[in-house]
């Protein structure tokens, strides 16, 4: 895979030239990163949003973020796995690992301005993944309460899900097919160059099998895992269902089978979804999600 790496410059170049006028991705969403913000009694852990791979805080978290903030909570977000191919725009490319070390960074930010000895997580697809590395191996199970993971790569996905995932990123999709093209490899192998996380991803991979050896969970952590039967990027969908102590899985269309939100959708606009977050987040004052939440 030598001569791979030595082309890699090239491909930087390119994406660093190509005129693809993207907007900077650094906006926090709404509600999100107020640094004084301090938590109530009745909200004492400050929640941690994640999102996605190929994704940003902006376009990932906008309306739950809001409603986050709007119930009392203090919010915070952060764009993590970033590349040279980022492009100001899309995160989550990194390997796994390393992001994660970045998250563990982030949450001690998190509790040092709040003075919370724990928080709480909210992650997408990677983002729900993730946390989980964070928890298990660099000594986060003490400062996470609750992790509520939508539509999460829990125990991975087919490479046939990850290329429905690059097809709602034309732009990073044309960078991979351009290296594919170059150098004579797969778009599979080209995508593992450029995002080393959907290798890490791909069921079977050898930080799956890491991240999910001696059982899914971690004594002391509540998880969550919101799921939709129209995924089209976790395939199938149960690979995002945990099982363990303390664990509660839930599929959208068993509450709502009007409810239509595939990967993307079910964390970005599907007010089903935000109903189950705020539940798990507060469970003491939940509300059962009906399609009157949609």
């Amino acid at each position: 895979m030598s001569y791979l790496i030595c082309r890699l410059p090239v491909v930087l170049m390119f994406a660093l030239l190509a005129p693809f006028n993207l907007p900077i991705a650094y906006a926090s969403p709404p509600g999100s990163n107020d640094w004084s913000c301090q938590p109530s009694t009745s909200h004492p852990r400050p929640v941690v949003l994640v999102h996605g791979t190929f994704e940003n805080m902006d376009n990932n978290w906008t309306l739950l973020s809001a409603e986050l903030k709007s119930n009392g909570y203090c919010v915070y977000a952060l764009n993590y796995g970033g590349t040279p191919l980022s492009l100001g725009v899309f995160y989550g490319l990194a390997a796994v690992k390393d992001s994660a070390q970045e998250l563990s960074h982030f949450i001690e930010k998190v509790r040092t301005n709040t003075g919370a000895d724990k928080v709480d997580i909210v992650g997408h697809s990677q983002g729900g993944m993730m946390p989980r590395y964070y928890i298990k191996s660099l000594n986060g199970a003490g400062k996470v309460g609750t992790l509520v993971g939508i539509a999460s790569s829990n125990h991975g996905t087919t490479w046939s899900g990850l290329a429905s995932l690059a097809d709602n990123f034309p732009d990073i999709l044309n960078i991979a097919k351009w290296l594919a093209a170059s150098v004579s490899i797969t778009l599979q192998q080209a995508f593992g160059i450029i995002a080393p996380s959907t290798t890490d991803q791909t069921v079977g991979s050898a930080f799956l099998a890491d991240l999910n050896g001696g059982g899914d969970t971690f004594p002391g952590v509540v998880y969550r895992v919101i799921a939709t039967r129209l995924d089209e990027v976790v395939t199938p969908y149960q690979s995002a269902f945990l099982t363990g102590p303390a664990v509660t899985n839930i599929l959208l269309q068993d509450q709502c089978a009007a409810d239509i939100s595939g990967h993307i959708a079910a964390a970005t606009v599907d007010g089903i979804t935000r109903r189950n977050v705020l539940n798990a987040l507060d469970p003491a004052h939940a509300v059962p999600p009906t399609c009157a939440d949609l």
